[in-house]
């Protein structure tokens, strides 16, 4: 009878570690999928920046196109500067093949879901303003 509870429990925590690695994996694969998504807006970003900084004056309408700039250039080193932490944080293996993680950068994954979905919106707002003030 001792025996058998003792493979229950080792059954259920084994089952309750797997289900946890698969979380991790494909929070993992979450965060990564935006970074993905966003990292190619970087070339764009660049252009924009250029586009702006050719319209710049000490008219109202060029301020407007430097604040422009500023916002894409703060996107694009906050990027930059997301990226260079999250692989202080994380080992390749943990970043590209789910490797399990601690319960200590689990919490880190958990801030890092939340900065990069942040990073999404301040990429994606300072392009959409970028185009919508060269439009006019």
């Amino acid at each position: 009878m001792k025996n058998i509870l003792v493979l229950i429990t080792l059954a259920i925590a084994t089952l309750t570690f797997s289900c946890n690695s698969k979380v991790d994996n494909t929070q993992m694969k979450t965060v990564m999928a935006v970074h993905d998504e966003v990292m190619p807006e970087m070339s764009k970003m660049g252009k924009l920046v250029g586009d702006l900084s050719s319209k710049e004056d000490s008219t109202e309408v060029g301020l407007k196109y430097k604040e422009a700039r500023k916002d894409l250039q703060a996107a694009h080193k906050s990027m930059m500067d997301w990226m260079q932490n999250f692989g202080a944080r994380f080992t390749s293996d943990e970043i590209l093949n789910g490797a399990e993680l601690s319960e200590e950068k689990q919490v880190w994954l958990n801030e890092e879901e939340e900065k990069v979905e942040k990073l999404r919106e301040q990429i994606n707002e300072s392009i959409k303003t970028a185009e919508d003030l060269l439009k006019e």
